[in-house]
């Protein structure tokens, strides 16, 4: 019978980089004495515990019946955002906005779902509440009545809900304030935003979306 473990691993509380051993020095940052111990949960032959995440289950599928057509592909209603894309966002991907702070990510995000009112969406926003995402919503002069605002950070809850809801589109605002219970680290941390990251990945491969 699989059983889970512990062990120690240590966390830059600067930057939040995961090493196997005490050092004094964090070699990503140059911090000296920020490494912290803590105990994270292992699962059989030292592999990490994984959240589990909803309608990720597969069987191998012979290649020559996976079927690719045009409608895989869903228009955001941004020319340009479409044109990065490839044409638009394939179903079952993940798709990682990153840039500077103020430089319009969350404006951008909030757009995608008003061009598309047909689609519909689940807004996660961990950074802005509900209220201050209608502002926002109001300020761009659109209006989506199939997109749903969820403010969360616990990412167990918001899987949840996303396989609840069965959405077009997910968007997550931001990953950085997301978080796995599973993860002994805080979020933002980069271990935290590469579980995140990762959770998100298997939901989308798994549900379709």
């Amino acid at each position: 019978m699989a059983t889970t473990k512990t062990k120690s691993v240590w966390f830059c509380s600067h930057c939040g980089n995961e090493y196997s051993k005490w050092l004094g020095r964090c070699p990503a940052c140059g911090e000296w004495n920020t490494l912290v111990e803590k105990e994270v949960v292992t699962g059989p032959a030292g592999k990490a515990a994984r959240m589990s995440v909803p309608g990720a289950s597969h069987k191998p599928l012979p290649l020559k019946e996976v079927s690719t057509t045009q409608e895989d592909r869903v228009s955001l209603g941004s020319a340009e955002v479409d044109r990065l894309l490839g044409g638009g966002i394939v179903k079952g991907s993940l798709v990682l906005m990153g840039g500077e702070p103020g430089i319009g990510k969350s404006t951008l995000s909030l757009q995608l779902p008003l061009r598309r009112p047909e689609l519909k969406t689940l807004y996660v926003t961990g950074e802005e509440s509900v209220k201050q995402v209608k502002m926002r919503a109001d300020r761009l002069g659109g209006s989506c009545d199939n997109c749903l605002i969820f403010s969360e950070t616990d990412m167990g809850a918001i899987l949840a809900e996303a396989e609840e809801v069965a959405p077009d589109l997910v968007i997550v605002d931001s990953v950085q304030t997301m978080y796995c219970q599973n993860v002994e680290s805080t979020a933002g941390s980069v271990t935290q935003v590469k579980e995140v990251a990762a959770a998100l990945l298997r939901f989308a491969k798994g549900s379709g979306i």
